[in-house]
């Protein structure tokens, strides 16, 4: 069994949070304390929850917690629409 690391999907959650984290310092004082701190804080939800559903041994909570990750991802993309 793979780690949760090596995964593509992990991958790529680490990398889009670890793209806003980089991007946040660019932003203007006023954004970083509004949509800043909540974009950041689903973005890395992305990532972790993936991490703590793979963890999972039943089938039934590892699915919670994916539920869990695709709403951050949502929540991740309405944040990024309004930033833009």
């Amino acid at each position: 069994m793979k780690k949760v690391y090596e995964l593509d999907v992990y991958k790529l959650a680490e990398r889009l949070s670890d793209m806003i984290w980089s991007d946040f310092e660019t932003w203007s004082d006023k954004v970083q304390k509004t949509i800043g701190f909540q974009i950041i804080r689903a973005s890395d939800s992305i990532a972790a929850n993936i991490a703590e559903g793979y963890g999972r041994y039943t089938p039934l909570n590892r699915k919670k917690f994916y539920r869990y990750f695709r709403g951050s991802s949502e929540e991740t993309k309405a944040w990024l629409r309004k930033l833009f």
